[in-house]
């Protein structure tokens, strides 16, 4: 997925295409898993980690397939759609899985952050090897790139012992409610909240930088190494994490992120030449790097145990439904302002943020319930 967008979005720049394209091809890789994300929640609460990561590694062949066979825009968007699906899917079996696994709240910050470390890693590597590629060779060999790599990833899956499905016998009430009963819960609503807002900052810097290397007259190459420089600092963070787990606060750790996230964003547009932008990429990185595996702990440990899979299914349905809205916003809004526009706004979303954080009260696995506070 992470080299079909990039590759994708360099190809519709370099041909001309206006910013509002690139919006619209960017939010169609978060359409599929929209409409798929409580279907994939419950799915891996039945069946465990093997049958989405088998669906999401047929999907995602399929859609990079179609890139390399075609750079028709339509091609480019179906590829979207499949492989921003795949990613989604199998993601959800993946984080369910990594729950089960943890014995109390810092074994489960410690495995997230491992498990985060995948992501971070193919978002460092991607933008990089793809602009190679793409500068010494062509964009279809970037894309054929992709078409291999899910290969790879079904081959790790089965190295996964397999699980038996942990739903009860009879559902609870709370389990009847469907994953929008969650949302009764106001710890959880808050998280969502949060999380939406730091997904929406994380798209707007992938969004803006290949914009402003663009308008610089930047090659191909100078802005993998940009967007490479923002996912080897979150990869870095995350592999941090998984030492200092025990040490670490969830909330704290989350407003830091969001204050450091809110200036880098306000004063990104800011920084002089290729070396100005990768060290903002890399402080950025480092910010938003810890949030996936914050966010991942809370969630565990404010659900019931049996509804996990729902849980990251409704985390997944607003995350991706706010990378549908945003990255159209963000092309407009660059469209009819500046480029660093979608940055600022970003800003000011993440300073209110700190509010509904600062309100955030994680508890210990498997406490989370129904009858947790409302309000």
């Amino acid at each position: 997925m992470a080299t079909s967008r990039v590759t994708s979005s360099l190809f519709v720049l370099k041909q001309g295409y206006p910013e509002w394209t690139l919006g619209v091809l960017l939010s169609l890789y978060a359409v599929v898993p929209m409409l798929t994300a409580l279907w994939a929640g419950r799915m891996a609460d039945r069946h465990g980690l093997h049958r989405p990561v088998g669906i999401g590694v047929v999907m995602a062949c399929v859609g990079a397939l179609m890139a390399t066979l075609s750079q028709h825009v339509l091609a480019l968007c179906l590829a979207a759609l499949l492989t921003g699906g795949a990613l989604s899917i199998a993601a959800v079996g993946i984080q369910r899985e990594g729950g089960l696994m943890a014995r109390g709240s810092g074994d489960m910050r410690r495995i997230f952050s491992w498990l985060a470390l995948g992501p971070a890693l193919s978002n460092a590597l991607a933008p990089v090897v793809a602009g190679l590629l793409i500068d010494h060779i062509s964009f279809r060999a970037a894309f054929a790139l992709a078409v291999l790599l899910p290969a790879l990833a079904w081959w790790a899956a089965l190295q996964v012992p397999r699980l038996a499905p942990s739903l009860p016998a009879s559902p609870s009430s709370a389990t009847r409610h469907g994953a929008w009963g969650l949302l009764r819960l106001a710890s959880f609503r808050r998280l969502m909240i949060l999380n939406v807002v730091l997904a929406a900052a994380w798209d707007a810097h992938s969004f803006v930088v290949p914009i402003v290397g663009h308008s610089r007259e930047l090659s191909a190459t100078s802005i993998g190494l940009i967007l490479g420089a923002f996912a080897t600092a979150a990869t870095l963070v995350r592999l941090a994490l998984t030492k200092w787990a025990e040490q670490v606060d969830e909330v704290r750790a989350l407003r830091t992120a969001m204050a450091i996230a809110c200036a880098v964003l306000a004063l990104y547009a800011c920084l002089p030449g290729t070396p100005g932008l990768i060290a903002g990429s890399a402080l950025l990185g480092l910010a938003l790097g810890s949030v996936q595996p914050m966010v991942l702990s809370t969630l565990h440990q404010i659900t019931p145990t049996d509804r996990h899979g729902q849980a990251l299914g409704l985390r997944m349905l607003f995350t991706n439904g706010a990378t549908i809205v945003m990255p159209l916003g963000f092309g407009l809004l660059a469209t009819a302002s500046v480029a660093a526009a979608p940055m600022w706004l970003m800003a000011a979303l993440l300073l209110w943020a700190q509010w509904p954080a600062a309100r955030l009260a994680p508890q210990e696995p498997g406490t989370g319930s129904g009858t947790q506070r409302h309000d």
